[in-house]
């Protein structure tokens, strides 16, 4: 599989992958470090995924782990960043913690081929790809997800997807509301 170097960086869904799998998707498209965008960062399923077993996973085939899940990850601990109990994707785009996260995977760019990772298959079930891939392809970076099958999609392709299913605009938000965390009350 020819990797797509058109792309500026990546987004990849660990899913139920095997770590076999999972490292193949990453050395066929020639990730040199992955950003761990989860909030909690273990996998009670696929412990392989838990944040510390990964982490020696990919050092052990050099590819170095960036944990950002603190400022990245979907799932806020500020109440205030909920609607409707709802995790609310655009008043996290506005803190100063996800402002500062989306500069240093924009600074990581520049030394390391970056994919972003979060637990959910499809990209358009994530906030990697709701959240993150829009706040970073508005900095001029083009993104591309890497799909189970191996295959990339551009992130203009999701968006292009997600656009055509509402006219009004409001696609972003609706996906999200479907998609984001909740919280239970």
């Amino acid at each position: 599989m020819e990797p797509a170097p058109r792309f500026d960086l990546f987004t990849i869904g660990h899913s139920n992958h095997s770590i076999e799998r999972f490292t193949r998707l990453l050395r066929d498209a020639e990730i040199t470090a992955i950003v761990d965008v989860r909030s909690q960062p273990f996998s009670r399923f696929h412990p392989w995924f838990s944040a510390r077993r990964l982490h020696g996973e990919l050092e052990r085939i050099g590819i170095a782990y960036l944990p950002m899940g603190d400022a990245l990850g979907g799932r806020p601990r500020d109440p205030a960043l909920f609607r409707d109990g709802i995790a609310d994707y655009q008043a996290m785009a506005k803190t100063a913690a996800f402002r500062a996260g989306i500069d240093r995977v924009v600074e990581a760019t520049k030394g390391f081929r970056l994919c972003l990772m979060c637990a959910e298959r499809e990209p358009v079930d994530c906030h990697r790809c709701l959240l993150v891939a829009p706040e970073l392809a508005a900095r001029g970076l083009r993104i591309g997800h890497i799909l189970p099958d191996g295959s990339i999609v551009a992130h203009e392709a999701i968006e292009q997807r997600l656009l055509a299913d509402a006219a009004d605009g409001g696609a972003y938000r609706r996906r999200a509301r479907a998609v984001a965390f909740g919280r239970r009350t």
